[in-house]
């Protein structure tokens, strides 16, 4: 296991390198220790399943991605803890029907990508 460090020397992330790279599953850190993000790394792509959270709790954003693009479903969150955004990518681009949010979770916009 590897561990990268903030200047205060703090961790920010824990994980592990192949050929100096980030491979595998990472976890990175806010200065407070709290979990910031979880996901994985193929290469040093992005890869797979990715959860954001925000420095004072509650979910960010969630998504996947395929070498290293976004790509199917993301949601985002708004700080409330209400959905903010929910739809999907395809090889890094909005594709199809995207659902917006307000802050208190109502449905404001519908908009449909090609």
């Amino acid at each position: 296991m590897a561990e990268e460090y903030f200047k205060d020397g703090t961790v920010s992330g824990v994980g592990e390198y192949l050929d100096g790279e980030r491979h595998g599953p990472w976890t990175f850190y806010f200065k407070n220790g709290s979990v910031k993000a979880r996901g994985s790394y193929d290469s040093g792509q992005l890869d797979g399943e990715w959860i954001w959270h925000r420095e004072a709790g509650g979910l960010l954003q969630q998504g996947a991605f395929v070498d290293g693009l976004q790509h199917g479903r993301w949601q985002r969150w708004h700080d409330t803890g209400n959905r903010l955004d929910d739809g999907f990518f395809e090889r890094g681009k909005k594709s199809g029907e995207w659902v917006t949010y307000d802050k208190a979770g109502v449905e404001a916009k519908r908009k449909v990508y090609r």
